[in-house]
């Protein structure tokens, strides 16, 4: 993409990354080609980074940063700053004359600024900085009006709007204000009132209609009365109707004399439900209800509870209940019954029908719809408030995010830790600075095994435990001998914290070009010593068994008539004589290999021996060297961070001089005076020196008959 902004390099890890020196680089990252970026987006957590400011720039929420929610942050700091050089400096205050107040924006955050100094009785300060703004929650919360159109009980002056207030939040609920405190939102303002206002249009339908309340307050009273042995009540009168169709029905219709067999043998009470199933009363030929005496013991209750309730008061005191007065009691309760149909859900209806007619009937709703509006016209003024926190976390942080995002300049220059450099591991006498943090380790491992770094996976815990985390430590020096899973350590964290670190994975790759030098040795000495701890093993087992034979032989006596033990077979002279000759054949084998590189070496100039000295060694180790040296190559950063959720956008390399400074061994101090003399050393022994002398003589007599030493013959 051409653009008229010039853009310096510098070459790092293997790749050309952009300097970003100025304001006006950052304002024209926009037009700088992202192929040329190293990261196109990195998480929120897991980071050494402010993760509000993160917060902040994620626009959309998905915990992750990306190319272009920095790019907007960029041109949103930059379009309210008069200078964008201020970004560069990285600082935590913003001077108000170094706000911009040209645009209705700048002219809004320097307002808020000048508010939030003028609250914190700094009206004459110049400047502002996030110390100000540490209590911002407070700051916002405290105001009366805090633009999230919630209003709390707590604060409503009036007491009578304050009780309806709480009544609602009772009854319908509530949410939280910016303070935490609970109050109402005009959803739930508007659901609380529209219910209130149609139980209560539907209790004044039922209040103004003399037929739906024919005995006024006590009308529900008797409805409960009538409703409980209405079907009862109707049985027993449409019995008596078919035993006057029908004579012979009455006997059955009443209950036959086995039925009342069946039940005579129970513990009778008025609860039995046998008896309950039972007619009201005997059923004869247009009988009238007896409501005193003759009714079924299992209903007597319930039929004088009709009978106070609503015979009575519209009938008068009646020993007996016609069928026709029966039809017009049930006519009576039609109008209630349907006026009860129609009657509204109220969450409310706890409260009562007298606190409801209050509610109704007063202005409350129109004064609380009035508090949401109010609040909810400083929401620009409050949003603006966090503006200013936002201008000034930008303002801190964003050149620092950008040479960590755009280019790994921080990671490379090695001026400052990386974002995803967690802290240093302290761990077989070396201190490693590339410790990234891992949720998954078996996830993590499996992805960034791609990297050819040689990583030991750690659990981190302090404080007994009851904080945990685990890493993942780059050891890119030194050699990997005494690294295993279960070796303990120290993490010190960015902030100094120590944590107890136990290595529980490694990913095997070469760490060093001096591992791989002398890993052919180190393997043919670790063989030897197998070897040897092996033949030692089988010796001392061999020797053990048959000491414990002897014993048991010499302390078991032998019975009479034992036959005696069967001869031991005879030395096979021929068998071990093979045996000797193949080891014969195996030392002067080795012998002849030996003799042949002395003498080979020997027979060189005296300049050209320490040659053919070096060339051997390079023979050996330099296989592995050329391997190591291809690998460490290789080393990316790529998978250890893509395996994290980063975006890595380039092939950033760790090669050997880079990766040596990741890691750093222990040596003594500049300047430092070293002792020598060791009290506890191992005690120097003669006799080596002895078999050697003694070898080199012997050598020396081999070469002597080989003819080694004679002149050469002149023609």
């Amino acid at each position: 993409m051409a653009t008229s902004h010039t853009w310096k390099f510098f070459r790092a890890g293997g790749f050309d990354q952009v300097q970003i020196d100025n304001g006006a680089d950052l304002l024209a990252l926009k037009d700088l080609d992202q192929k040329l970026w190293v990261a196109l987006s990195c998480p929120t957590r897991g980071i050494e980074f402010d993760t509000k400011t993160l917060d902040l720039i994620d626009h959309d929420d998905d915990a992750r940063v990306h190319a272009n929610e920095v790019l907007a942050a960029i041109a949103w700091a930059g379009n309210l700053l008069r200078n964008p050089d201020l970004l560069i400096e990285g600082s935590d205050r913003v001077t108000l004359a170094d706000i911009d107040d040209s645009g209705e924006e700048g002219q809004q955050v320097l307002a808020s600024a000048q508010y939030i100094l003028k609250t914190l009785g700094k009206a004459d300060a110049g400047e502002i900085s996030l110390a100000d703004m540490a209590d911002i929650g407070k700051f916002v919360s405290g105001l009366e009006f805090n633009g999230d159109g919630v209003i709390p009980a707590s604060q409503i002056a009036d007491a009578a709007l304050r009780t309806t207030t709480e009544d609602i939040i009772k009854c319908r609920g509530s949410v939280p204000d910016v303070s935490g405190k609970a109050g109402v939102n005009q959803e739930i303002s508007d659901a609380f009132f529209a219910e209130v206002a149609a139980y209560a249009e539907w209790q004044a339908k039922g209040d103004s209609d003399a037929n739906i309340r024919f005995l006024a307050e006590k009308t529900q009273a008797a409805a409960d009365a009538f409703h409980a042995v209405k079907e009862k009540v109707s049985d027993y009168f449409t019995r008596c109707h078919m035993a006057a169709y029908d004579a012979r029905a009455a006997v059955p219709l009443s209950r036959s004399a086995e039925d009342y067999k069946g039940i005579a043998a129970q513990m009778l009470s008025a609860q039995n439900t046998d008896i309950a199933s039972f007619p009201l009363a005997t059923v004869e030929p247009d009988k009238p209800l007896p409501l005193i005496s003759g009714i079924n013991p299992a209903w007597q209750k319930e039929i004088g509870a009709l009978r106070e309730q609503a015979i009575v008061p519209l009938f008068g005191e009646k020993q007996n209940l016609l069928a026709s007065e029966w039809a017009e009691l049930c006519s009576k309760f039609a109008a209630f019954e349907a006026w009860q149909t129609a009657k509204p859900a109220c969450c409310a209806e706890q409260l009562g029908v007298t606190r409801l007619r209050e509610i109704a009937g007063s202005q409350h709703k129109e004064a609380i719809d009035n508090l949401i509006r109010q609040d909810k016209a400083v929401a620009s003024v409050v949003k603006v408030i966090h503006s200013v926190e936002k201008l000034l976390r930008y303002n801190r942080d964003l050149f620092k995010l950008v040479n960590n995002f755009v280019s790994f300049r921080s990671f490379y220059t090695g001026r400052d830790k990386a974002l995803f450099q967690l802290g240093t591991l302290y761990l077989d006498g070396r201190s490693c600075d590339l410790c990234v943090r891992v949720d998954d380790i078996g996830k993590h491992a499996e992805f960034a095994n791609m990297s050819g770094l040689y990583l030991a996976y750690c659990d981190c815990v302090r404080k007994g435990g009851a904080e945990k985390m685990s890493i993942a430590a780059a050891f890119t020096a030194g050699d990997s001998d005494f690294l295993m899973v279960g070796r303990n350590g120290i993490f010190y964290d960015r902030r100094g914290q120590d944590w107890d670190a136990t290595i529980v994975r490694i990913l095997d790759h070469p760490i060093s070009i001096r591992q791989a030098f002398w890993s052919p040795y180190k393997k043919l000495i670790k063989f030897i010593n197998e070897q040897l701890e092996k033949l030692a093993a089988s010796k001392a087992a061999a020797a053990h068994d048959k000491l414990i034979k002897a014993a048991v032989e010499t302390a078991t006596p032998v019975a009479a008539g034992t036959p005696p033990p069967p001869p031991k077979a005879p030395f096979d002279v021929g068998k071990f004589a093979g045996i000797f000759a193949a080891i014969g054949l195996a030392l002067g084998a080795i012998g002849g290999i030996l003799a042949s590189l002395v003498s080979g070496i020997l027979g060189l100039q005296f300049w050209q021996i320490p040659l053919a000295i070096i060339g051997l060694i390079l023979l050996i180790s330099g296989p592995a060297m050329v391997v190591a040296w291809f690998k460490l190559k290789k080393r990316n950063l790529g998978p250890v961070l893509d395996a994290n959720g980063w975006a890595i956008n380039a092939r950033a390399r760790i090669n050997i001089t880079f990766g040596t400074s990741l890691t750093k061994l222990a040596y003594l101090p500049a300047g430092a005076r070293r002792s020598l003399a060791d009290p506890y050393a191992d005690k120097k022994t003669v006799w080596p020196f002895f078999v050697l002398i003694a070898g080199a003589v012997v050598a020396l007599i081999v070469l002597w008959q080989m003819g080694f030493f004679d002149a050469p013959q002149t023609q």
